[in-house]
């Protein structure tokens, strides 16, 4: 198969792997998946935790690393990372391996272009030639889990970077979740999995939906991306709060299941400062410039309501779609 879109059989696990004890249990837990090496956007996320109101568990949940092909870069994030929980995305799995045959581990279906894909592996190996300076860094992301389960209040939440059944896998993707078909086998993944929220971010599109399930309804929430807009005419990231209290950034969207708030955060980085950072590593006629600049400076063609599928159930009370915590940067 053509590197970048195999998944390797490392990368594949049951449903019922996650159906663990809980890792913790904290009253506020930040997702954040596709960081990307945006060093800008992880000094906001900082900033958004400090001003919780109760102590956050960040969760880095993949895909830290991809533009910071420089040294200095490289070491600052994952130094900054690595203290926290974390999982590794297909990125961190392919930076730890010395065996380039699944290009970026990404595993992309058939409506990504072969461009597209052959420029992505053309940056896991600059990223990956960068890497190999950093052997106990390479060391410590191998180590790093796929998956992990959490607990908010009596809310059991799985994080994947990818689906429930691979971490490269795209079944909680916008487009994989557009199908009645697949959302059948979805809601099945709460009950193997014994959770009732499911955290994903890897394609790279923001999606909050609820399921009909044996307990009575599951959330699923995928991020999109923490390091890149998410939404069309923006230039702000997005995180993932689930929480015991609302929380005190307004949220673009959310939801509630029972007392836990599950919430998408818009993540305001420095973007003069990212876009330089950027251009610095990837300038104009490069792989990542040809496949990202136009979604880093104007976004992809995708809005918050493409994003939020709630529908109205008896056991899942939904909260307007309208708040945000400001309005869209102009381009």
């Amino acid at each position: 198969m053509t590197p970048g879109r195999t998944c390797p059989l490392h990368y594949r696990y049951s449903p019922r792997d996650l159906a663990q004890a809980p890792k913790f249990a904290a009253s506020c837990i930040y997702v954040v998946g596709g960081l990307y090496g945006n060093l800008p956007a992880l000094d906001a996320i900082c900033e958004l935790a400090a001003h919780e109101t109760t102590p956050t568990v960040i969760v880095f949940n993949g895909d830290f690393n991809w533009f910071n092909i420089d040294a200095a870069g490289f070491a600052a994030v994952n130094s900054r990372i690595l203290p926290h929980e974390a999982l590794r995305g297909n990125v961190e799995t392919e930076l730890a391996s010395d065996d380039p045959a699944a290009g970026c581990g990404c595993g992309y279906p058939d409506f990504v272009s072969d461009a597209d894909v052959d420029r992505s592996n053309h940056i896991i190996e600059r990223l990956r030639a960068t890497a190999i300076s950093e052997p106990l860094l390479r060391r410590q992301l191998a180590a790093l889990p796929m998956v992990l389960t959490a607990a908010v209040g009596d809310v059991n939440v799985a994080i994947v970077h990818g689906d429930c059944e691979s971490l490269a896998g795209w079944g909680l993707s916008s487009e994989a979740l557009a199908v009645a078909a697949h959302r059948a086998k979805v809601a099945g993944w709460f009950t193997e999995a014994a959770v009732d929220v499911i955290a994903s971010s890897h394609s790279c599109s923001p999606v909050l939906m609820n399921f009909a399930t044996r307990k009575g309804a599951g959330i699923v929430i995928n991020n999109g991306a923490a390091g890149m807009p998410n939404f069309a005419g923006t230039q702000y990231g997005l995180i993932t709060r689930i929480g015991l209290r609302p929380s005190p950034h307004p949220p673009l969207y959310g939801t509630s299941l029972g007392a836990v708030h599950v919430d998408a955060l818009a993540v305001h980085y420095d973007v003069r400062r990212w876009r330089d950072e950027f251009n610095a590593n990837w300038p104009p006629g490069s792989a990542a410039h040809a496949s990202y600049s136009r979604r880093i400076d104007q976004g992809p063609h995708y809005t918050i309501d493409d994003a939020c599928r709630l529908t109205v159930e008896r056991t899942l009370a939904r909260r307007p779609v309208a708040a945000r915590q400001h309005a869209p940067h102009p381009l």
